[in-house]
């Protein structure tokens, strides 16, 4: 019988991927464990998944355990969404950069705060691979914690477990273009490629037509271009479109966060390049979601049966039923993305069946695009052996090659802040020497 693990089950993705699974056609049967070390949130969880179950009228199992090895033993697949600390670290990952002139939007995935997530995620989730590799050895992870990058590679580096990384990005952005040029979606042809959060939009057609001209027209008049700030402007230099949201993507390269000049030209409010968007917000939302989960419990609010669009059950139903199916992962590259390291992850259209996902060879990306994601690439091969070989001095040659840290302080600013933060987030950050 399919057994589907979820980790870090108070999330707010429990509920929709629960709800993309219950409704795949022909899966009538199964068990759902869910796992969080929250006790509180996991109680909640338990009883939405259950309700979610009921609804859909499929007979399905729900277990739970604040102990994952009480509960994810013979997975089929494990979904891993754990949040390492977040309420505790936030504040001091937006914060103290503040102070050295870094100015983040989201910060959990590049940037100070990109790094200090994973040198708290990471030691934890290592963890619970090894678990998995005990209890699970046959099971596929799919996984959905930021930093995305970082979290797979490291993944990749310890198991021969089959590991995908997902997103919503490219979904998201795909569906956004077709909305700018004013076209069905489903006539819209396009390829992508890079790595999370900075995959690129290559080819861009309708009828067999080019359409970034298009764009480039519509972006002269100032309304259109607010709706994408700061990706329509890239778009209009670098020549190709990135997946994520234009405050995302603003602190991955060096050109729009370095000046607050810069910053109020290209990035407006909140995922559109707000500075201090995450941080300010985060808890609140998280708070926010939990409320959510209770009313719907207690029944003051409905549960809607609407599919997310997530990829975890559309890969669930293409291994399960052989039903051939299309996504875009994060893998490891071996020669997928030719002009991009061999050994990092990237993001690239894959094929799933009942034997697996499979990459798909991308070819080359035009060089100024790889070159950018190349950097980004160098921070999480840093940041991700930092924490396998414990070596703090790596963990902050990570953070001097963060192109957003380089842009606006010098090495000794860097390494002062590195220190600083390292201090501040000591107990969460594992063992580093």
């Amino acid at each position: 019988m399919l057994k589907i693990s979820i980790i870090g089950a108070g999330s707010a993705f429990t509920q929709e991927i629960t709800v993309d699974i219950l409704m795949i056609e022909g899966i009538e049967e199964g068990t759902i464990a869910l796992v969080d070390i929250d006790a509180e949130r996991l109680e909640i969880a338990h009883k939405l998944v259950e309700m979610i179950v009921e609804k859909t009228g499929k007979n399905w199992t729900v277990e739970s355990s604040t102990n994952r090895k009480e509960v994810i033993s013979n997975s089929d697949f494990v979904i891993n969404q754990i949040e390492v600390a977040g309420l505790s670290t936030v504040k001091y990952e937006y914060e103290i950069p503040l102070k050295y002139g870094v100015k983040q939007c989201i910060g959990d995935t590049m940037g100070p705060g990109g790094l200090f997530k994973t040198l708290r995620t990471l030691p934890a989730w290592l963890d619970i691979v090894k678990d998995i590799e005990e209890l699970s050895p046959n099971a596929t992870i799919l996984n959905y914690t930021n930093p995305m990058s970082a979290v797979t590679l490291a993944t990749t580096k310890v198991t021969s477990i089959p590991v995908v990384g997902l997103c919503h990005s490219i979904q998201n952005t795909s569906h956004d273009l077709a909305e700018y040029l004013d076209v069905p979606y489903e006539e819209l042809q396009w390829e992508a490629g890079g790595i999370n959060h900075m995959s690129w939009f290559v080819k861009l057609l309708h009828n067999d037509k080019d359409m970034y001209p298009v764009l480039k027209e519509k972006i002269k008049h100032p309304d259109f271009l607010k709706k994408d700030p700061v990706k329509f402007d890239a778009m209009k230099y670098l020549g190709s479109f990135v997946s994520e949201s234009s405050g995302h993507f603003s602190e991955y390269v060096p050109y729009y966060r370095k000046r607050q000049d810069l910053i109020d030209t290209h990035c407006s409010t909140g995922y559109n390049g707000g500075t201090g968007f995450y941080a300010n917000n985060w808890p609140i939302w998280r708070k926010e979601n939990d409320q959510e989960i209770r009313k719907k419990i207690t029944g003051e609010e409905s549960i809607d049966l609407k599919p997310s669009g997530e990829y975890a059950a559309i890969i669930i139903e293409g291994m399960v039923k052989n039903t051939p199916k299309v996504i875009y992962g994060n893998v490891l590259n071996k020669g997928l993305i030719e002009n991009l390291p061999a050994d990092g992850v990237v993001e690239v259209e894959s094929l799933v069946d009942q034997n697996g996902i499979h990459p798909c060879r991308f070819g080359k990306l035009p060089e100024h695009l790889a070159a950018l994601c190349r950097s980004n690439m160098a921070f999480f091969d840093l940041a991700v052996n930092a924490v396998l070989n414990k070596d703090k001095e790596m963990a902050m040659h990570a953070l001097m090659v963060d192109p957003l840290s380089a842009a606006v302080c010098s090495p000794k600013e860097i390494k002062n802040m590195f220190d600083e933060l390292f201090k501040a987030e000591r107990e969460y950050i594992g063992d580093l020497k």
